[in-house]
C-alpha cells in the first residue's frame, strides 16, 4: 500500500477493514442481538406460562435468554471468519455437558433458543420472527391436550387371587394398563399406568379399603419410571 493511500484512511477504518468489520456488518450484528434478546425473553415468558412442573426454575428460564443471544453471536462470528469457525468447531467438540434434562420439554425449549439464535445470526430475521407464533401455537395446543388428563403409576400390595380383579374393578372406566406383577410367597405387587381425567383420587381409597390390600401408592408419571 502506498503512503498516500494509507493517510487517506483513518487508523480506525483501517483496523476495522482489516478485521472484516464494516458498517453493514455492525448494523446486522446489532439487529441480530437485539432480536435475540427480544425473542429470548419471549421464550422465557412462554416457558414460564406453560411450565407443567411443580417447582419453576427461574435460572433455567434465564439460561434460555442467554443461550439465544450467545448462539446468535457465535453464528455471526463463524459466518464472518473462516479461522474463527474452525476454532469454534474444535472448541465445542471437546465440551461435555453433564446437566441431566429431566423433562423432555426442557430439551425442546433449549433447541428452540438455539434455533432462534442460529437463524438470527445467519441474518434470517423474518424466518425467526415468523416461526415464533407457530411454535407458540403448537405448545398451546399440546399444553391443553396435556391438561385433559394426568398419568399416574399405581402400585398396590395385596394377598389373594380375587383381590387383583377387585383392584381393576375399582379403576372403573379410567384408562389403565398393567405394567408389572410380582408374586412373592403368596403376596403380590401390581403396577398399573392410570390416566386420570381430573384430580379425583377416590378410586385409591376404594382400593385401600379392599380386603387383602396391604397398601396402595399413587405416583405421578414423569417419564422416568421403568417397570
Amino acid at each position: 500500500m502506498k503512503i498516500n493511500d494509507y493517510f487517506k484512511k483513518s487508523v480506525l477504518e483501517e483496523f476495522l477493514t482489516g478485521q472484516g468489520i464494516t458498517a453493514d456488518f455492525v448494523v446486522s450484528a446489532v439487529i441480530a442481538m437485539l432480536l435475540a434478546v427480544l425473542l429470548g425473553m419471549l421464550i422465557y415468558k412462554v416457558y414460564s406460562h406453560y411450565y407443567g412442573g411443580v417447582v419453576f426454575s427461574s435460572s433455567f428460564a434465564t439460561t434460555l435468554v442467554g443461550m439465544t443471544v450467545l448462539t446468535a453471536v457465535l453464528t455471526i462470528a463463524i459466518s464472518s471468519n473462516v479461522i474463527i469457525s474452525l476454532g469454534m468447531v474444535g472448541a465445542l467438540s471437546i465440551v461435555r455437558y453433564r446437566t441431566a434434562i429431566k423433562d423432555p420439554m426442557d430439551l425442546f425449549y433449549i433447541f428452540w433458543a438455539i434455533s432462534v439464535g442460529i437463524t438470527l445470526g445467519a441474518g434470517l430475521y423474518v424466518l425467526a420472527v415468523a416461526t415464533f407464533p407457530v411454535i407458540v401455537f403448537v405448545v398451546h395446543v399440546f399444553y391443553h391436550r396435556r391438561k385433559r388428563g394426568v398419568i399416574y403409576i399405581l402400585v398396590a400390595h395385596y394377598t389373594g387371587e380375587r383381590t387383583g380383579d377387585e383392584i381393576q374393578r375399582c379403576l372403573g372406566k379410567m384408562k389403565f394398563q398393567l405394567k408389572s406383577r410380582t408374586i412373592r410367597s403368596g403376596a403380590a405387587e401390581v403396577t398399573y399406568e392410570v390416566l386420570c381425567r381430573d384430580n379425583n383420587a377416590a378410586f385409591l381409597e376404594k382400593i385401600e379399603a379392599l380386603e387383602g390390600v396391604g397398601d396402595a401408592t399413587l405416583i405421578q408419571y414423569n417419564g422416568e419410571y421403568h417397570g
